[in-house]
């Protein structure tokens, strides 16, 4: 005995029939919100209680920042460095301002790269990263000694050396998070 096909009867999920997911409209909120959120909260990670005698743990916001711009050029403006600086700032004990002025003139070099380089692949990226966070954890130190004797920059040489290591991490997060971020 043969069942006729049109007697077969799919299950579907209550109130919904089949939807196509081409030509669907993204969320403007999720597409917008997912990277502001990964920066913010990378940068919240430092309020865990993790004592050590030097600093070490790496700058997280500062990394999720140069994935988010590295991989998705486009996605965020010249100018978010100040705002996501000026979030790290809180956070982080930093002098107020200070992240908010490095962030932004790291965003500028890697605008200024962007004009002139023809392309890039991974490793460039890396290298890019790598040098931005020496810079800027640097840069920190040294604002930092404007207002109180500073240590000097050897002491940052492990949190640097960490920090460089753990960036291709948080590129993978990010593109886990971009691809979620650009799903229907």
């Amino acid at each position: 005995m043969k069942i006729p096909v049109s007697a077969i009867r799919l299950p579907t999920r209550p109130g919904r029939e089949y939807e196509s997911r081409f030509d669907r409209e993204q969320s403007l909120l999720k597409m917008l919100a997912i990277p502001i959120a990964s920066i913010m909260l990378a940068s919240m990670v430092t309020t865990l209680p993790f004592f050590t005698a030097e600093p070490i743990l790496p700058p997280f916001g500062l990394l999720m920042f140069l994935g988010w711009r590295l991989m998705r050029p486009g996605l965020l403006p010249v100018w978010s460095g100040v705002p996501f600086g000026l979030m790290d700032d809180l956070f982080s004990g930093q002098p107020f301002g200070s992240a908010g002025l490095l962030w932004s003139l790291a965003m500028l070099a890697i605008e200024i790269i962007d004009a002139r380089a023809i392309w890039r692949d991974y490793f460039q990226d890396w290298v890019i990263a790598a040098l931005l966070i020496t810079a800027v954890l640097l840069g920190g130190l040294w604002i930092v000694s404007l207002a109180h004797a500073a240590s000097e920059p050897a002491l940052l040489v492990p949190q640097i050396i960490l920090s460089i290591l753990l960036y291709p991490l948080a590129v993978r997060i990010c593109a886990r998070l971009d691809s979620w971020r650009l799903a229907t």
